[in-house]
């Protein structure tokens, strides 16, 4: 049987998980009897929740008499080391564009990678059932990225269809009739080069990504090179530098739809899973003689912003969370980043604080989101981004983005982009739209999205991708407003509150425990101040129409995490249980902050 091994490539929220489930609704992926959810693939809590792909999955399908591994990949930009290992386990890839957006920043970073590879790319312009959709002018875009990125004279003839990926549709010709996906599948097998099938050599495979069964541990998920194993087999491990360890496989698991399914043998070109390598990382290889060549390790893009993990030693540390020592955090930090190769942990050596470096603030948060759910107490300091000082100079991030706004708030967009030293380059109008392409410092884009959405009244949108390392953009202006710290332990009172809202926006509601240092607002005026949440109303005989008015209080929307990330100060910590996110000063103590800030200005 031919196999074909493809990747799904794509800007994220252009559709590439919604077009995996049309073809393995069309492919028999499933029973008769079974209901799929929608974008199946998105298995997991948080990649639902927030309508993005994460990690990297697998599906097979048998389409006339051949086999396609489909590999969903993410499409947000600090998920990046995800698409980069896997693109090196396939053939060629399906990238998709929004038939209205264009080739966006993830689109340059995802098809630079590919064509650095060499893959075959198949570009996929989805969504042409849009109302404003412009599908032959963004295949030219398409042409042009291709150029701009390099591509060689067969790279870029590349082969292209049109889909409506949310209705199962695809067709060659913008003119044939809409009827199903089965022109994709074709278009698959006409374009995508069967994998080679070389089983006569040694054994040799190497993990792109690990998965988890609760019955057989570890997994490895890859490519076999060459070769072919059965399970219960002795084999050899090589890391990265070729040293050997010995080790063996309990059982080997092809890909059937989205299921894993056990085989008697793997043979070369397909994409499976190996369990009993309990020790297993991503980019070893597997072999079965210690004389085999080590595969080629995978290198990733270096992380660009870092931030500090500790222990939550907050008055109300312990309340909520099951794990809560420096060991327990560092264990899981740990485990991590075996898995993932986009982070990276580094432990200080004379305190019980952990550096962990990351590509992007959201990467971070879904880091963190996910030790919260399994009951981690922790906290975390404002994301800080990695220099590089090259002949003397500092050097630092820059981020290649695209913002779409409302026409008529293009302005105060200018504006912000100009502040955090971001260069505008091209700008377009579509509809009653503009959208700007701008490259921006790294530091620039902490905590911008938020501004974005305020700005434009939630009505913007923002992507970026990193693009390079260049001369540092001098001093961007900080957070204008100040905080609101409490000075007192205990719960929040309504009338205490009701005074407070004046001085600017509150994050804590009548009731809430509140500790010394904890932040409860922030103060419009643009400096902290130190204030009393828990001051009740004087309780006296006299009444009187004005004093005695019901408070009326503005209702506090929650924390998010990933808000509280970006809103943080240097001199401030996000507190993060299972139960409650609360930000705080990283001194607690009034007087101690004094002293403190005293010694700064003489050093």
């Amino acid at each position: 049987m031919e196999i074909r091994n493809i990747a799904n490539i794509a800007h994220v929220d252009h559709g590439k998980t919604t077009l995996i489930d049309a073809l393995l609704k069309a492919g028999g992926a499933y029973h008769n009897r079974e209901q799929p959810a929608e974008r199946v693939m998105d298995s997991n809590d948080q990649e639902r929740e927030r309508g993005i792909t994460i990690f990297a999955k697998n599906a097979a399908l048998t389409w006339k008499g051949g086999k396609i591994n489909i590999v969903d990949t993410p499409g947000h930009a600090d998920f990046g080391s995800e698409v980069e290992r896997v693109l090196r386990s396939v053939d060629a890839t399906l990238l998709l564009v929004d038939a209205f957006e264009g080739p966006m920043p993830q689109t340059r970073f995802v098809l630079g990678k590919a064509l650095e590879i060499g893959l075959k790319v198949l570009v996929v312009i989805n969504k042409i059932d849009k109302p404003m959709a412009r599908p032959e002018k963004v295949l030219d875009l398409t042409l042009d990225l291709f150029d701009s990125l390099g591509a060689t004279e067969e790279q870029l003839d590349f082969p292209y269809i049109y889909t409506i990926a949310r209705e199962g549709i695809a067709v060659r010709d913008l003119s044939d009739p809409h009827v199903d996906i089965t022109p994709l599948f074709d278009f698959i097998m006409e374009h995508v080069p069967p994998a080679a099938a070389n089983i006569g050599g040694g054994f040799l495979m190497q993990p792109a990504t690990l998965d988890y069964d609760n019955y057989v541990g570890r997994l490895a998920v890859g490519r076999v090179y060459q070769g072919r194993m059965r399970g219960n087999t002795p084999v050899v491990v090589l890391d990265s530098d070729g040293a050997p360890r010995a080790a063996k496989t309990s059982r080997v698991y092809t890909f059937d739809g989205l299921r894993r399914v056990e085989a008697k043998e793997i043979f070369a070109g397909d994409i499976v899973a190996i369990a009993g390598i309990p020790d297993i990382y991503v980019g070893e290889t597997i072999a079965d003689s210690e004389d085999a060549e080590p595969l080629p390790a995978i290198r990733v893009d270096p992380p660009t912003l870092a931030m500090t993990f500790l222990i939550n030693n907050s008055p109300f540390a312990g309340r909520d969370g099951k794990f809560v020592t420096s060991r327990q955090v560092f264990a899981r930090l740990v485990k991590e980043a075996e898995t993932n190769v986009g982070l990276r942990v580094e432990r200080d050596a004379t305190s019980d604080t952990f550096r962990v470096s990351g590509r992007g603030e959201m990467q971070l948060a879904v880091l963190i989101e996910s030790m919260r759910r399994e009951d981690y107490e922790l906290q975390v300091s404002r994301p800080e981004v990695i220099m590089k000082k090259v002949e003397g100079k500092i050097y630092e991030p820059i981020e290649s983005a695209v913002i779409s706004v409302p026409e008529d708030m293009t302005g105060r967009i200018i504006e912000a982009v100009n502040m955090r030293r971001g260069m505008i380059g091209e700008m377009h109008t579509a509809g009653d739209r503009t959208i700007m392409e701008f490259d921006i410092p790294t530091r620039g884009l902490l905590g911008f999205r938020s501004a974005v959405l305020l700005m434009t009244h939630g009505e913007g949108t923002i992507y970026h991708t990193f693009d390079h390392y260049g001369p540092h953009r001098g001093d961007m202006g900080r957070r204008t407003a100040g905080s609101l710290i409490s000075g007192e332990t205990g719960k929040a009172i309504g009338f205490a509150l009701g005074n407070l809202q004046e001085r600017g926006r509150l994050i804590v509601n009548p009731g809430d425990d509140v500790y010394e240092g904890m932040i409860v607002g922030e103060n419009n005026k643009g400096n902290d101040l130190v204030v009393n949440p828990l001051k009740g109303k004087q309780l006296t005989n006299m009444r009187a129409s004005g004093s005695d008015e019901a408070v009326k209080l503005t209702p506090v929307a929650p924390m998010t995490l990933d808000a509280a990330i970006e809103y943080i100060q240097d001199d401030e910590y996000v507190e993060v249980t299972p139960l409650h996110i609360r930000l705080r000063k990283k001194i607690l103590h009034k007087a101690e902050r004094k002293v403190f800030d005293r010694r700064a200005k003489f050093v």
